[in-house]
């Protein structure tokens, strides 16, 4: 496990940190001179690959992609005429990455022309005219990607259970970190702005609609270690007291959001759950507190191999056809095995359903709910919990709800948690 989530302590390789972040600012920015605007500012972005960075496919000259290889420590460029370039990653100054990049450019047939000055860090000096020696300590580095990686794995998981507009998980190079975002759908208060050494205009575009978001960065800003953070804009009311997993994460007042350090996660039995954990409370708080559409936006985490379960959709009513008929909660069937089981309802050639597994004599591990897209809005799901918590109290039993429509329904209902597991 440490190797898929290696110490990284953020003071030891600060200087190097800082000067690859500002490589990738050359980069980017090149990327972002060259490729028409993506809402959001997602055309500038990143993307993790199983050796570094990447920018994908640049379309400039014959179409060019630029690799940060983090094991071989050399930035790749490669074009679709077959072309290949690349030079070394090591200690040097920002003038002289800037040289090289720019030559590197030039030689696959590009255009090596974009804005040279640096976004999101302090006294920012153009990148030519930048000439103090800056080191690079590859080790460091190899970590710090490495860690990346485990990130973008968990952050990758994370975007199977949303329905609604999200982000991929994506690297930011202005503010150098790994990043993905859940949308609402509805529009969001002008921003203020005041981000430096960024454009207003950019701020108010990328956060135009209402957002959750999470990320990964190395450390800075006031905080002098690696971690994980999470906010929402606009802040709902209540947010900063919201119930966040795992018990390491806290509310930083300085920054308006939520932070987890990195070691918290390192250091656990199971860091990817632990991470998980992080992304879906911070979300499920300021999606409850903002009154998000929840039911619509959210559906069971994704599975290798099977396709998410959708219920062919009926024709539309015609108006003059009468109400549906009553859905009686009574009505649900349970079905139990050995090890697992179900809660049913069934009408009209429609089902909803609600799995679960057992867990020794008095846990039952809620896993999956499934709703018809006919039933939304008449609380199916809702009524499915709700007999499960009944027979729990019955029978004596505790609910673990990993599916997240179940985790959001014992979120709603405090009257519940008498039968909530509270491992």
């Amino acid at each position: 496990m440490a190797r898929h989530w290696p110490d990284i302590p953020y003071l030891a390789w600060r200087e190097t940190c800082q000067a690859l972040q500002l490589y990738t600012q050359i980069v980017g920015k090149y990327r972002l001179a060259h490729t028409p605007w993506l809402n959001h500012s997602w055309t500038a972005t990143l993307y993790v690959t199983a050796r570094g960075l990447t920018t994908s496919p640049i379309p400039d000259g014959p179409g060019i992609e630029i690799v940060f290889d983090l094991l071989d420590h050399r930035v790749i460029g490669t074009n679709s005429d077959g072309g290949i370039e690349s030079f070394a990653l090591e200690p040097m100054t920002v003038a002289a990455f800037h040289a090289r990049f720019v030559a590197l450019v030039g030689e696959l047939g590009g255009t090596p022309r974009f804005n040279g000055r640096p976004n999101e860090v302090a006294d920012p000096v153009a990148f030519v005219d930048d000439h103090r020696d800056r080191p690079y300590d590859a080790d460091a580095v190899t970590r710090f990607f490495r860690a990346t990686v485990a990130a973008d794995r968990v952050f990758k998981a994370f975007r199977t259970s949303f329905l609604g507009k999200q982000s991929p998980s994506h690297f930011f190079w202005g503010s150098f970190d790994l990043a993905v975002t859940r949308f609402s759908g509805r529009t969001a208060p002008l921003h203020p702005g005041g981000i430096p050494a960024l454009p207003d205009s950019i701020t108010r575009e990328a956060y135009d609609h209402e957002v959750a978001s999470a990320g990964f960065w190395p450390g800075g800003g006031g905080i002098d270690y690696p971690a994980f953070y999470a906010y929402a804009y606009p802040t709902p009311a209540g947010y900063s007291a919201a119930t966040i997993e795992p018990e390491a994460a806290f509310w930083a007042s300085g920054l308006g959001e939520f932070v987890l350090p990195y070691d918290a996660v390192r250091e656990a039995a199971d860091p990817d759950a632990t991470l998980l954990a992080f992304l879906e409370s911070t979300y499920r708080g300021a999606a409850s507190l903002g009154k998000w559409d929840r039911d619509a936006l959210e559906c069971a985490p994704g599975v290798p191999g099977r396709p998410r379960d959708v219920t062919a959709r009926p024709e539309p009513a015609a108006e003059n056809l009468p109400e549906p008929t009553p859905l009686d909660p009574a009505d649900i069937q349970r079905e139990e095995g050995p090890a697992k089981g179900r809660y049913l309802l069934r009408r009209d050639g429609l089902e909803a359903e609600m799995s679960y597994s057992r867990a020794g004599a008095r846990l039952l591990i809620i896993d999956h709910t499934s709703v018809p897209d006919a039933w939304r809005g008449r609380k199916v799901g809702e009524h499915l919990v709700r007999r499960a918590v009944e027979d729990a109290r019955s029978a004596g039993r505790s609910i673990l709800p990993l599916c997240p429509f179940a985790k959001a329904q014992f979120d709603r209902h405090a009257e519940w948690h008498d039968v909530l597991d509270k491992r």
